[in-house]
């Protein structure tokens, strides 16, 4: 009897693709990931070829040991054939009140300095008045629809031309993207951003940052326009053990100044409320 030809033999299942390709982000054999789940490699190796089911409870046993964020470990319940069992709330549910108050404290209590909140693929969700007079100096007093802090800060049209070291940060930009990606790993949404800022100007020189110098044990990021200038370095804050998939990917962001002469420049910036 002859054997099945590579065409005829069973394709392996979504669940174990799924596996299969997690474990390659992990840089994991199916020993690795047997080892890291407790588990045998004889059963990781079946769960991957379709020849057992696995449970809910093994899902999430795997799903810890890849270390998946938690809309990674809901796609993964998902493609089993079973119901997600974490939650992604929305931000203006009464459920998130306490997050949103600590939020908004957060960022009243920084101004004058500006401070943003951003979600894990860096649009922007909320600012406190500092940041919106900052971003209204350097714009001109133009509003962009739906920003996004990493394409404001690659495009020619909007902060770029005021940031004076642009190639160091948008390095370091590109860094912390891989770095703070939730789980360590960039999902579909953050490589697509990644992808969409090459059509700017220089972008792919910085794709691939140096390793950091060390010659300033922080890089601030200077701005320059019409004869003022200012220096910053941030302090990102995240939320503490969260069990949510909209809470997991928030991301505050505080500017702080390099030096009085920066603290200086952005208190005389003019307030919405100030009079003509």
């Amino acid at each position: 009897m002859s054997r099945p030809s590579a065409a005829s033999a069973p394709h392996p299942p979504p669940l174990g693709l799924a596996l299969k390709h997690w474990r390659g982000r992990r840089g994991l054999s199916q020993l690795g990931l047997a080892l890291e789940a407790g588990v045998s490699a004889r059963h990781v190796s079946f769960i991957e070829s379709g020849r057992t089911r696995p449970s809910r409870e093994m899902i999430t046993q795997l799903a810890t040991a890849l270390r998946l964020p938690l809309r990674e470990h809901g796609d993964l319940l998902e493609v089993a054939g079973y119901a997600r069992q974490v939650r992604e709330t929305d931000l203006d549910a009464a459920a998130l009140a306490p997050a949103r108050r600590a939020i908004t404290m957060l960022l009243e209590h920084h101004d004058p300095l500006p401070a943003v909140v951003m979600d894990r693929h860096w649009n922007l969700i909320d600012s406190n008045p500092g940041a919106s007079r900052f971003f209204a100096f350097l714009l001109d007093g133009r509003t962009v629809a739906a920003p996004n802090i990493l394409r404001l800060m690659f495009d020619p049209e909007a902060l770029r031309p005021w940031v004076t070291n642009w190639t160091d940060v948008a390095s370091a930009l590109i860094r912390r993207v891989h770095d703070e990606a939730v789980g360590g790993i960039l999902d579909a949404r953050s490589e697509a951003l990644l992808r969409s800022l090459e059509q700017f100007p220089e972008a792919r020189a910085v794709m691939r940052p140096p390793a950091p110098d060390g010659a300033w044990p922080l890089l601030p990021i200077r701005f320059a326009k019409h004869g003022q200038q200012f220096a910053f370095f941030s302090m990102v804050t995240s939320l503490g053990t969260p069990r949510d998939v909209a809470l997991q990917g928030l991301r505050i962001e505080s500017f702080f100044p390099v030096d009085d002469a920066t603290r200086r420049a952005v208190e005389r910036l003019p307030r919405a409320d100030a009079a003509p």
